[in-house]
C-alpha cells in the first residue's frame, strides 16, 4: 500500500443493475365498453336503412318525374297546335300523374328536418304545389275557353258554331259575363302559385352544376312568372269590362285613327286618316271615315303651336289635329288630340281612341291576302316601284300623288279598307284565318303597331297593365327611350335604319357614365320630289327632332351631332336631352351622347335597363355594354329590361 492512501475497490463500488429489474413500461390498449359498441351499431344501422330507404323513395320520386315530365309534354305540344280539346284531355292526364309525384315526394319529408337538407326539400314542396295549382288554372282556363274554341280558331268543338260569322261573335260576346267569375278564379290560384316560387330562394344553389346554368335559370323563370302573373292580375279589370267594351248591352263607339309610320312621329306615324266604328254585341260597322286634313278644315278655331312644333317642323306655325300626337306618351297626345276635336262642330262622341299604323295592315294581307278597295287590289306583296309592300305604295299614291280627279270621293279610303279586311275575315270558316289573326292581333298590341285610349278607367287600366297603351312608364331602375320625329321629311323612314349602342361604365366608386351612339343610314336614292313633275315624293332629307330619355337627375356632359342647340329638361318623369339631324338619302348620321347616371352601382348587384320602343319603330337594332363586355344584342321589337350586373 502507499502511504496515506488506502485502495479503493472499484468492482466492489460498482453495482450493475439486471435490466430484468428495470421496471417495463406497457402501453395499455383502450376497451370500449359492450354498451357503446352496441349504440354504434345501432346509429349505422338506422343510417343505413335511412339511406337505403331514402334511396329506394328517391328512384321511386325519379321514376314519377319521368313519367309526369312526358305528359307535361304532350300536354305542351296540344297547346302548340292550338287544339284545346285535346290540351284539356292530356292537362287532366298531367293532373293525375302530377299527384302522384307529388305524394311520392310527401313520403321524403322527413328531410325537411334535417339542417341543410330541409331548405331544399322545402323548395322541391313549394315548387310541386305550384305546379299543382298551375295546372288547376289552366284547366279552367280552358274550361273558359272551350265555348269560343271556333271563334278563337281553335281546334275543337265551340258553342257557337252556328249562323253567320256575325251572329256567332254577337253569342259570343253576350256570354262573356259567364267568363268573368272563372278569371277571378283564375286570379286567386295565379296569387297562389306566385307565393309558392316566391319562397324558393335561388341563392341557395350553385351558379352552374357543369355547364349548365342553375341559379340564373331559376332567377329567369321566377322572374317570367312574376311578369306574367303581374300582367295577368292586373289585366283582370280589362277581361271583367271585355262585354261592355264590345257593346254589351249598349253599343260602343271607337275612334280608329291611322299613323303612317313611314312619316314617324312620336307614338307611331303621322295621323293621315280616321273612321268612325260602332260595335254592337260584337258587331262592327264603320259609321264615317275621313281624311285627316278634311277633319282639320272643319275645326272653328285655330290653335297656337306649341314651341317644339315652332322649332323643328317646317314653316308650321299652328296646331292641327294630325300634329296633335308630338308628346310620346299615347294617351297624354289623345287627351291633346279630343281637346282639338271639340271644336269640330257635330262630331259623334265615341267611348275610346284605338291607333294603328301601316304594320298592321301588312301582317294582316299576309295572311288574308288582297284586299280590294275602290277598284285597286291591295296586297302584302313586295312593290318594286318602292320595294317596300305594295299597300303602302298605293296608299301613298292615293295621299300624296297629285292627280286630275277630285280625291274626294276616296277620302273615306282607310275606314272602307279596314272595314273590307274586317268582311273578308269574318266571311270564312273561322278555322281558315281566325287563329293566325287572333295571334297577330295581340303580337302588334305587344309591339306597339296598336294603340288605346279608352274611357273606361278600368279597361284602361287593365290596357296599360298589359302595356297595350303606348305609354312611358314609371321606372324605378335605369330607363332609356330613344323618340324620333320626323317634321316634314318626307315618307323616308320608309328607308332609314337606326341602331343604338349602349355603353355604360362604372368606375370605382360605383358612378355610372353612358356613351349613347345612335346610328341613322339611309340606302335608298332620292325620289322625285318636284311638285311640277308630279313625282311620289317618298324618299327625302329625313328631318328628325329627337329626344332621349333617361332616369330623372342624369346629368348630360355632352352631345355630338345636333344641327341646333341642345336641350335638357324634365318630362314624363325623366331627364329628356334633346336635339335635331337630317340625314340625306344614301347618307347617315350619327348622335353621340355622353351622361353621368344619377345612382351608383353596387358591386354584386344586378341593375335591370328597361328600354321602351317607340310606336311605329320596326327592328331598331341594339347592341349593351357593360365595362367594355357586350352584354347583349336585339332587334327592338318591344319594350325590353336587361339586366346589368355590376
Amino acid at each position: 500500500m502507499t502511504d496515506g492512501f488506502s485502495k479503493i475497490n472499484v468492482q466492489e463500488n460498482l453495482k450493475v443493475e439486471d435490466p430484468k429489474d428495470q421496471p417495463v413500461l406497457v402501453e395499455k390498449k383502450m376497451k370500449l365498453p359492450k354498451k357503446y359498441l352496441g349504440l354504434l351499431a345501432i346509429i349505422f344501422t338506422v343510417f343505413a336503412v335511412f339511406i337505403g330507404i331514402t334511396a329506394i323513395l328517391a328512384r321511386d320520386l325519379y321514376y314519377s318525374l319521368n313519367v309526369t315530365k312526358a305528359t307535361a309534354q304532350a300536354a305542351a305540344s296540344a297547346a302548340k297546335t292550338q287544339n284545346i280539346e285535346l290540351a284539356k284531355g292530356e292537362l287532366a292526364k298531367l293532373q293525375k300523374d302530377w299527384k302522384v309525384t307529388q305524394d311520392k315526394y310527401d313520403k321524403l319529408s322527413y328531410l325537411k328536418f334535417i339542417p341543410f337538407l330541409g331548405n331544399y326539400w322545402s323548395d322541391g314542396y313549394h315548387g310541386l304545389r305550384a305546379g299543382a295549382t298551375g295546372i288547376e288554372a289552366g284547366l279552367i282556363a280552358i274550361d273558359a275557353l272551350l265555348p269560343y274554341a271556333d271563334l278563337l280558331g281553335l281546334k275543337g268543338e265551340g258553342t257557337f258554331v252556328g249562323g253567320s260569322a256575325d251572329q256567332r261573335i254577337q253569342t259570343a260576346v253576350k256570354t262573356l259575363d259567364k267568363v268573368t267569375p272563372k278569371i277571378k278564379d283564375i286570379s286567386i290560384k295565379v296569387e297562389s302559385i306566385k307565393n309558392d316560387l316566391d319562397t324558393i330562394d335561388p341563392n341557395r344553389y350553385p351558379e352552374k352544376v357543369g355547364n349548365t346554368a342553375i341559379r340564373e335559370r331559376l332567377v329567369s323563370l321566377k322572374n317570367i312568372f312574376d311578369e306574367s302573373a303581374n300582367l295577368f292580375i292586373n289585366a283582370r279589370p280589362l277581361m271583367e269590362e271585355l262585354p261592355q267594351v264590345l257593346g254589351t248591352p249598349e253599343a260602343r263607339r271607337y275612334l280608329i285613327l291611322f299613323q303612317n309610320d313611314k312619316e314617324l312621329r312620336s307614338t307611331g306615324g303621322f295621323i293621315t286618316g280616321y273612321a268612325l266604328f260602332k260595335v254592337e254585341q260584337g258587331k262592327l260597322t264603320v259609321e264615317k271615315a275621313d281624311d285627316i286634313y278634311k277633319l282639320d278644315e272643319a275645326k272653328s278655331k285655330k290653335f297656337p303651336a306649341p314651341p317644339e312644333i315652332l322649332t323643328y317642323h317646317k314653316g308650321v306655325y299652328t296646331l292641327e289635329l294630325r300634329d296633335t300626337n308630338y308628346t310620346p306618351d299615347f294617351p297624354k297626345s289623345m287627351k291633346r288630340f279630343e281637346e282639338l276635336l271639340q271644336s269640330v262642330n257635330g262630331f259623334p262622341a265615341f267611348d275610346g281612341i284605338v291607333a294603328i299604323d301601316t304594320h298592321v295592315l301588312v301582317e294582316a294581307m299576309k295572311i288574308l291576302g288582297s284586299i280590294p278597295a275602290y277598284g285597286t287590289n291591295f296586297t302584302a306583296d313586295n312593290d318594286k316601284r318602292c320595294d317596300c309592300p305594295n299597300v303602302i305604295y298605293e296608299l301613298e299614291l292615293y295621299a300624296d300623288k297629285p292627280v286630275a280627279y277630285e280625291k274626294g270621293s276616296r277620302k273615306d279610303i282607310i275606314g272602307v279598307l279596314l272595314y273590307q279586311i274586317l268582311q273578308k275575315a269574318l266571311g270564312v270558316s273561322p278555322s281558315q284565318y281566325w287563329g293566325r289573326l287572333f295571334q297577330m292581333t295581340l303580337s302588334e298590341m305587344e309591339q306597339k303597331h296598336i294603340l288605346f285610349a279608352l274611357k273606361n278607367p278600368k279597361a284602361q287600366e287593365g290596357i296599360e297593365a298589359m302595356n297595350f297603351a303606348g305609354q312611358i312608364k314609371n321606372y324605378s331602375g335605369n330607363y332609356l327611350h330613344v323618340n324620333d320625329v320626323n317634321f316634314a321629311g318626307a315618307k323616308s323612314d320608309m328607308f332609314v335604319k337606326r341602331s343604338a349602342k349602349y355603353d355604360l361604365v362604372v368606375d370605382g366608386n360605383g358612378k355610372g357614365t353612358v356613351t349613347l351612339t345612335l346610328d341613322y343610314k339611309n340606302p335608298a336614292p332620292p325620289s322625285d320630289c318636284g311638285l311640277e313633275s308630279g313625282g311620289l315624293c317618298l324618299n327625302g332629307l329625313l328631318r328628325d327632332w329627337v329626344r332621349i330619355y333617361v332616369p330623372k337627375g342624369s346629368k348630360l356632359l355632352d352631345f355630338k351631332g345636333s344641327e341646333k342647340d341642345v336641350k335638357t329638361y324634365d318630362d314624363l318623369d325623366k331627364t329628356v336631352f334633346e336635339g335635331f339631324l337630317t340625314v340625306k338619302p344614301q347618307g347617315a348620321s350619327q348622335a353621340i351622347v355622353r351622361f353621368d347616371l344619377p345612382k351608383k352601382f353596387e358591386k354584386g348587384k344586378s341593375y335591370p335597363l328597361l328600354i321602351q320602343k317607340q310606336p311605329g319603330t320596326d327592328n331598331n337594332v341594339y347592341e349593351i355594354y357593360l365595362n367594355g363586355r357586350k352584354i347583349d344584342s336585339f332587334e327592338l321589337t318591344r319594350d325590353r329590361e336587361v339586366s346589368l350586373k355590376y
